[in-house]
């Protein structure tokens, strides 16, 4: 049984069919490249994992360790190990970093039957996860996102992925508004969570992510569905040929 399993998808935002049936399937331990041009549906398929509103299942299944995806809230997919990273992560002024932090935690335990970690517990917890990840004292000061930049707020997030530790990380184009600095940062704290049970889908417009956090298959998505599939030497061929060719085959 796949981790996860996507079938026939179709997805309209407005009165706008975006996902036209995407077929794809996410193994635990595999992590999957999804690359397209702008429009194809790419982020419109992290969303419709993570079940923001908004978004309009038409047709299809998704099936997460073989329950029924599209039948959960957004918190009970989280609560169940679906972790969306954003590309463009919200700030929030008024609330601290580690509140922030401890009551997602606790609120993923609770869901899970868990009890809630004390307070030195969660600090603990952090503190670990913050040196691994290369997360400062003072970033986990700061009120959430705040003032961050671009690689400040995209290492906040892998930091909350190791502290939920999800079954199946969707990156929606964290290679965003990164410099090459910023990138490896990020992407060495990607590759710390890779692991046998854990699936990831990887995002991005580019091949350069893919120098870093390297993937087991790549997937071309045009207008809305998956024209082609292979190996991590797909996202070199994309590279250097770019994505006009698939175009026709999406029509």
């Amino acid at each position: 049984m796949a981790l996860l399993e996507i079938e026939n998808l179709h997805a309209t935002v407005g009165d706008k069919e975006i996902l036209r049936g995407i077929d794809l399937k996410v193994g635990e331990g595999e992590i999957h490249a999804i690359m397209g041009p702008n429009g194809s549906g790419k982020s419109t398929l992290a969303y419709v994992l993570a079940g923001r509103e908004g978004y309009e299942v038409t047709a299809g299944t998704i099936r997460f360790r073989g329950d029924n995806l599209l039948e959960m809230e957004p918190d009970e997919r989280a609560a169940a190990g679906v972790f969306l990273a954003f590309q463009y992560p919200v700030e929030i002024p008024g609330v601290a970093t580690m509140t922030f932090l401890k009551a997602a935690l606790n609120a993923q335990r609770k869901a899970r039957g868990e009890a809630e970690l004390s307070t030195p517990d969660f600090m603990r917890k952090v503190k670990g996860a913050a040196e691994r990840l290369n997360v400062t004292q003072d970033m986990l000061r700061r009120p959430l996102n705040a003032g961050f930049s671009g690689g400040e707020k995209k290492r906040n997030e892998i930091l909350q992925m190791a502290l939920l530790e999800p079954s199946l990380c969707v990156l929606d184009e964290t290679d965003s508004g990164l410099d090459i600095d910023a990138l490896r940062l990020v992407a060495d704290g990607v590759n710390q969570l890779r692991s046998p049970e854990r699936g990831m889908l990887v995002i991005t417009h580019y091949q350069r992510l893919l120098e870093y956090i390297v993937p087991d298959f790549v997937h071309v998505l045009s207008a809305g569905k998956v024209v082609r599939s292979g190996g991590k030497e797909l996202a070199l061929e994309l590279e250097a040929r770019g994505y006009a060719e698939f175009a026709a085959d999406a029509a």
